[in-house]
């Protein structure tokens, strides 16, 4: 389809989410028609409709699970952005995939019903590889198709030890021509999600793209939700005067990338012929350690709340980084740096005046439930 968005109708599931309500904006600036489907999740949404959901912009309050409700959000619809997920580290397994994989095979259901869709952005995630690509000095490199050994963890060790020789192996750019190895329950929903969404792309005829996010950031992360956001629950522990929690040693590594670039991502594959039928990485391409990342915000909320290093969880990875070259061969590329996405999400965070934090009360469940381990 034409990159051109001028009478365009996009439906915008998950719309009131972080990622989501950044692309409406986008879309509604260019021109289009957008609808919004979304359930308002009360873990992330409990104080209801949040507020930047567009006048302009018609919104359904309906669910995934539903197909009725899917059928009238895709009425009349030309291009779908499926945004919609539910996410994070939580112990209600089946919840992963009634909202992810099987809400998008009803999506599609619907969509083949109206007959209208020319085209299919999707939200996958890093998560569908499990750990990313290592490289040993003796062996080379290597994708580990299990995650790393507990045992170890409670030991104090926490790299990815080489399955030829069992030495540390380093991490390196992940690139997507690597297997689908997560086994979380997220990981493997977001699997059967991004499956779904390519080969019923096929099957229907509706040119469809997943994208596979880095740890994504911004204004209007959640400030509620404990159980995912990184970013707004360190602002949350820090700014209430409390230690983030940090697990391993802090050292591992993440790509970390700003909403608004994950949005341009959207609607740029959305006109890009050259994406269609196909998994791509959306990153920065820079790894980032949770160390690093504590200290940018305390300098950015001029505290000095040193972290409280403790816990593991088995089935998180060690060290992962997008290789984002493929996008960017297409002509993608993050514009927005670390450093400047998190000043503009820490001046909206403060901006929100006085703020609970939730994740202490979360962890404790988590812990039953096993998710944490010491």
């Amino acid at each position: 389809m034409s990159a051109s968005w001028k009478g365009v109708k996009a439906l915008v599931t998950g719309g009131a989410g972080l990622i989501g309500s950044h692309i409406v904006d986008r879309l509604l600036a260019q021109g289009a028609s957008v609808r919004i489907l979304d359930n308002l999740e009360p873990q992330t949404h409990p104080q209801g409709k949040p507020s930047w959901i567009p006048k302009d912009a018609e919104f359904i309050h309906g669910q995934m699970q539903s197909l009725d409700d899917l059928r009238k959000a895709v009425k009349g619809i030309e291009v779908v952005f499926h945004q919609a997920a539910f996410g994070g580290f939580t112990s209600e397994a089946s919840k992963y995939f009634d909202a992810n994989a099987t809400g998008t095979a009803r999506l599609y259901e619907a969509l083949a019903e109206e007959g209208k869709c020319r085209k299919v952005v999707a939200a996958s995630s890093q998560a569908v590889y499990g750990e990313g690509l290592y490289e040993c000095k003796t062996h080379g490199k290597f994708h580990p198709r299990f995650y790393r050994n507990p045992e170890d963890m409670k030991k104090g060790f926490f790299g990815m030890r080489c399955p030829s020789c069992g030495e540390a192996s380093a991490s390196r750019p992940s690139p997507e021509s690597l297997e689908h190895y997560g086994e979380t329950p997220y990981a493997l929903s977001k699997h059967l999600e991004e499956r779904t969404v390519l080969a019923f792309g096929r099957k229907y005829g509706i040119p469809s793209v997943a994208l596979r996010y880095a740890v994504t950031f911004g204004p209007r992360q959640s400030v509620f939700n404990p159980y995912t956001g990184v970013v707004s629950i360190f602002s949350t522990q820090m700014l209430n005067g409390k230690r983030p929690v940090v697990y391993e040693d802090g050292k591992q590594t993440r790509d970390y990338i700003f909403v608004e670039n994950v949005a341009e991502a959207n609607l740029f594959v959305a006109g890009e012929k050259r994406a269609e039928g196909q998994p791509l990485n959306v990153g920065t391409g820079k790894p980032t350690s949770v160390l690093e990342l504590v200290s940018t915000l305390n300098e950015l909320y001029g505290t000095k709340v040193e972290p409280l290093i403790r816990s593991f969880r088995p089935g998180d990875v060690r060290d992962f980084c997008h290789d984002t070259s493929t996008l960017e061969k297409l002509g993608f590329k993050a514009k927005v740096t670390l450093k400047e996405g998190l000043a503009r999400h820490a001046a909206w965070v403060q901006s929100l005046g006085s703020l609970k934090e939730y994740f202490e009360e979360a962890e404790s469940h988590l812990r039953r439930f096993g998710v944490v381990m010491d």
